[in-house]
């Protein structure tokens, strides 16, 4: 474990004392969790939630630590005692004040989820990284009530991408808050020392048919109008029709295109277990049997070596699965 630095309170190094550590990372949660058991020597100060913590490690090829998860904080410690006293220590980098802080808001039309972004952050008082890219999709008037900051940034970003922009979630970084593209990582990985591989193909989310419609025409009882219908592989797969009903909708070629978007074929998705590449977060690109694949969740067992556990899908699933959900 002395390849990996964990430090606590900017002052302790805790490296000695690990026992095992690991990180894990989904596209279902904000925040990167960290969670390690330790030895407890007599002489040890203490850990304490709310204390500032931090995880380094050399990358794979590297020969120098880079930070893995900073700036953390200790969130969760339960302690046992047998022959010696033990400790299980769970720790989340700072977005995770976002998703448990709650908050109403209120944002006129026009503005971007970039712009909102650092809304948030003022109000809150979260530093953000120093460069932020331009989500540059207008966003309509949104009244958010009581809910998580998190919940209101994903929204944002949502409808950036129903409206046509990229991709982006939240990250924090070492710089502060910043927004990263899903698949815009530099580095992109092979996986190789594969140990474990599964693949799950299922038509249970798939869309073969849409009809967008609008708002009924006068009468209470009379039907909706349909703006737009996309047909895509019911040949192959059946009809497997979905409504959407959306009144934000204007134009003809607008309801064909958001019809378009929600066509989705097969669903696949693949569970790599393989030699750990410690800086593999959600989100990111890999490539693996011959395809380009994102991360929609990974596990890091760290050690030397250490093995990964990750969660792979397609660029359009991630889109289907985590923009265009709703």
């Amino acid at each position: 474990m002395m390849s990996y630095e964990v430090v606590l309170q900017n002052k302790y190094y805790l490296g000695g004392l690990i026992e095992s550590i690991s990180l894990t990372d989904s596209l279902d949660m904000i925040s990167y969790q960290g969670t390690f058991n330790m030895k407890i020597p007599a002489d040890f100060p203490g850990i304490e939630p709310g204390q500032e913590i931090r995880v380094s490690g050399t990358p794979f090829g590297g020969s120098s630590k880079v930070y893995l998860l900073h700036p953390g904080v200790v969130w969760e410690c339960s302690s046992s005692v047998d022959q010696s006293k033990h400790m299980r220590v769970s720790f989340y980098d700072r977005t995770i004040y976002l998703a448990r802080s709650e908050d109403e808001c209120l944002f006129s039309a026009g503005g971007t989820a970039t712009q909102r972004l650092k809304k948030y952050a003022a109000d809150w008082n979260i530093k953000l990284a120093s460069s932020i890219p331009d989500t540059k999709q207008r966003l309509k008037k949104a009244v958010y009530r009581a809910q998580t900051i998190y919940n209101m940034i994903m929204s944002d970003l949502k409808e950036t991408v129903k409206a046509g922009g990229d991709m982006y979630i939240p990250r924090m970084t070492p710089s502060g808050l910043g927004l990263f593209k899903i698949g815009s990582n530099e580095t992109v990985w092979v996986l190789g020392g594969i140990e474990s591989s599964t693949q799950n193909r299922t038509l249970e989310e798939t869309v073969t048919k849409v009809k967008v419609l609008g708002a009924a025409d006068g009468k209470e009882d009379a039907p909706s109008r349909v703006l737009a219908i996309a047909t895509g592989e019911t040949a192959k797969y059946g009809v497997l029709q979905r409504i959407v009903q959306d009144d934000d909708v204007k134009s003809a070629e607008a309801a064909k295109k958001l019809a378009q978007s929600k066509l989705t074929g097969i669903g696949e998705t693949y569970t790599v277990q393989c030699i750990d590449l410690n800086t593999i977060r959600a989100g990111d690109r890999v490539s693996w049997g011959g395809q380009q694949l994102i991360v929609t969740g990974v596990t890091h067992e760290l050690g030397n070596p250490g093995h990964m556990t990750l969660d792979l899908t397609t660029l359009a699933d991630v889109k289907r699965r985590y923009f265009l959900d709703s």
